[in-house]
């Protein structure tokens, strides 16, 4: 009872902390428009019919078809650089409703570069984008592979693997990871595109889901108060260090091509794009801390039940030498998580021999170091705190008990 108290108190806390940060972070401006039309145009289309209104904005759908036939390839002529060839396939609408079954023709055109060249066969699966005129489809083309199938059954397998081998806990853990998704797409997202503070909005709401995870998957208990505890402190640790160099180093924020967009975006103007970098750095952090956090707890509460006698000091010694392991790797997985991102860009440094430099004033660079270094002391600074939390938790329930 005394630590389901605290649990409780905790999280009124953190609520209380979200509801302050929501009445001081009310932006100015007038409340957001309905949802943005994000449809990208498709680069290659089939014009179905030509009036005098072919340049009038007109509703634009996404549907998926299978490619039934795909003609005889027609190359270029040389002299043309751009344009390397082209062939005729028919496509057949598979997208539920008015449209489905229709069949139409449509050209795909090469240009030489894999990012924009589509190589179909016959059974393929494909997006299509299509302008509707008056219920009928103006224009039709195909805007990309149909990936969502294979990205399905390899959530299936994780799903199964996480089951099989999680068991209940497995579970539990998928229960947390679908609420911690809910939390960011229906939460943190549009509050952030309402103008409120990126990295206090992270670190709320990253605190929030630290305290349900952690009490669904380890219970109501002093293993998950001492993870609860350890996890906020590092991510708190974490913003400060955020904040104070990413703001000497200058960190515009800008470094990714999608922050760039934003500023295209009307309803994003009152966006903080550096804050924007903050919280993007608390929330990478968010899932390592958690693992270090419950598992450093965890071996405590088993080496607890295991010799129930134990000081505290050799508690806590043991804590921070299981705290000590974890740490070796999981800074490790940490920094090559993002290097492994960054990858394509090394080698262009290696091929072009930027010198050293040069390198790492960059604006891309500087942020990737300072997102994966303030992340690592924000794991690092988890593990002290919740040995020391843990101790404390025992220690206190063991005078009270």
């Amino acid at each position: 009872m005394k630590q389901f108290k605290i649990g409780i108190f905790v999280i009124l806390l953190i609520l209380i902390c979200s509801i302050s940060v929501f009445a001081v972070g009310l932006p100015g401006d007038e409340d957001l428009d309905d949802e943005l039309d994000f449809n990208d145009e498709a680069p290659f289309t089939q014009d179905i019919e030509q009036n005098s209104d072919d340049f009038q904005d007109l509703p634009a759908i996404t549907l998926k078809g299978t490619v039934t036939h795909v003609g005889p390839f027609e190359p270029a002529p040389e002299e043309d650089f751009f344009f390397k060839g082209r062939e005729e396939i028919t496509v057949v609408v598979t997208s539920r409703g008015d449209y489905y079954g229709r069949e139409f023709q449509i050209e795909n055109v090469f240009m030489g570069h894999p990012l924009y060249d589509l190589e179909l066969r016959e059974g393929q699966r494909v997006v299509l984008y299509a302008e509707i005129d008056n219920g009928e489809i103006a224009t039709i083309g195909i805007q990309g592979y149909a990936r969502d199938y294979y990205i399905y059954i390899l959530l299936g397998i994780f799903v199964a693997v996480l089951l099989l081998i999680g068991g209940k806990k497995g579970l539990l853990a998928l229960v947390t990871l679908v609420l911690m998704g809910v939390v960011i797409v229906f939460a943190l997202l549009p509050l952030v595109l309402r103008g409120y503070n990126p990295l206090m909005l992270a670190i709320v709401f990253s605190s929030l889901i630290a305290v349900v995870t952690l009490f669904i998957v380890g219970g109501f208990n002093n293993k998950s108060l001492a993870a609860i505890c350890g996890v906020i402190g590092g991510l708190i640790f974490a913003g400060i260090l955020a904040v104070i160099f990413g703001n000497s180093a200058y960190l515009t924020g800008f470094s990714s091509e999608e922050a760039q967009m934003l500023t295209f975006i009307d309803e994003a103007q009152s966006i903080d794009i550096r804050g924007l970098l903050f919280a993007g750095i608390i929330i990478g952090t968010l899932g390592a801390v958690l693992d270090v956090g419950m598992s450093v707890a965890s071996s405590m509460f088993e080496l607890k039940k295991s010799v129930p006698n134990i000081k505290p000091m050799d508690l806590f010694n043991t804590g921070m030498n299981i705290g000590r392991d974890i740490m070796g790797t999981m800074v490790n997985t940490l920094i090559l998580a993002y290097t492994g991102g960054a990858l394509p860009l090394l080698l262009i440094f290696r091929a072009y021999e930027i010198p050293y430099e040069q390198i790492i004033n960059m604006d891309l660079i500087a942020t990737e170091v300072v997102r994966s270094l303030v992340g690592s002391l924000g794991l690092m600074t988890a593990i002290p705190l919740t040995v020391l939390f843990f101790v404390l938790f025992t220690k206190r329930h063991e005078q009270k008990g």
